[in-house]
This record gives C-alpha cells, structure tokens and sequence, in this order.
C-alpha cells in the first residue's frame, strides 16, 4: 500500500510542530532537532518538516510503499513517463535507510519514490564534511536516467536556465549541494 509524502522546509521547527499537530489532531511521530515526522493514517500520509531548506516551502512530493514490488512499479512508472529520474538505490536519510529513486515532474516538482527499511539516529549517514545547511535531498539538476546520485535531479528555475545540466552526484564529496533526506 503506497502512502502519499510531503516534505516541507520550515523556519521555526517548534513553531511548525505546535501548529501541524493542532491541525492533524496529532502528535508527530518523530521528532529531532531539525526534522519532524508525520505518520497519519486518515489520510494516509507521511508528513515531514525540516529547517533544513534554504527557504520554507515544499521541498518534494512523493510516495512510500511498503513493498519492494511497489517500489519497483513505480520506477517503471517513471521511467515510462520520459522525465529525468535517478535510481538513488540504498541509501540512508531523513532519519532513516531507504531504497528510493527520483523524478521530476515538467514543472520542476521532485517525487520522491521510497521504501523505507529502517530507521538511523542521524539525519543522513554521510560524512559531515559533505554536508551543508542547504535543503533536504530534492532535486537539484537535471540528470539522464542513467545518473545515480543521492539527490534527484531538479528543473531550471529561470528561463535562462532552460538547458539541461548534467546532474551532479549532490551528495558526492566534492559536489554535494544539499542533504540527503
């Protein structure tokens, strides 16, 4: 069964929690330093916020499924629909390790498709020098199919930017541009 997710960047996490669990009749089901988590089943949605975007506002959207022939749907999914996407693998973010891949809507919209396996203790298990306060894992550049990164990629946000970068592999050491979530 898939469960809709949504990532937003907040400015006042405490704030943002007194808020959201008004509105969800709930509290979050994970909380940290700078992220907090959602788990609701009516509607069934993971929620997360996290002041780790550069400016509040969604990050990304997707969907987490809870098998991985789901997971596997939908990358054929994506891969059908001609986007550019990134077959992320295993890797460990937002406080936990998943299998995930990435695509990118025409407007610019990351999706992110995701299995959860675990939860970890940190926020990503990158080394720290590859970090920055920038956002959580969305998009950052364009990529082929073929490109494996952390991050998926992301469209131009300025008409000048219309060309297709290649993407980086953001969560690289010498490339990172954001996070992982």
């Amino acid at each position: 069964m898939k469960r809709f997710h949504v990532h937003l960047h907040v400015d006042d996490l405490a704030q943002s929690i007194g808020f959201y669990s008004q509105l969800f009749a709930a509290q979050p089901s994970r909380v940290e330093s700078d992220y907090a988590k959602w788990m609701l089943d009516d509607p069934r949605i993971n929620f997360a916020i996290s002041t780790r975007g550069s400016r509040p506002g969604i990050d990304h959207l997707g969907f987490q499924v809870d098998e991985a022939e789901e997971l596997a749907e939908l990358k054929a999914r994506a891969s059908a629909a001609d986007l550019a996407w990134v077959d992320e693998g295993a890797t460990s973010c937002c406080y936990a390790r998943s299998e995930k891949h990435w695509v990118t809507d025409p407007q610019g919209i990351a999706w992110e498709h995701f299995h959860t396996l675990g939860n970890i203790p940190v926020f990503n298990e990158k080394p720290a020098a590859t970090d920055s306060v920038s956002a959580c894992c969305a998009p950052a550049a364009p990529a082929p199919a073929s490109t494996s990164a952390c991050c998926a990629p992301k469209a131009p946000q300025a008409p000048e930017e219309a060309a297709p970068a290649a993407a980086a592999a953001c969560c690289g050491p010498a490339t990172r541009t954001r996070p992982c979530c």
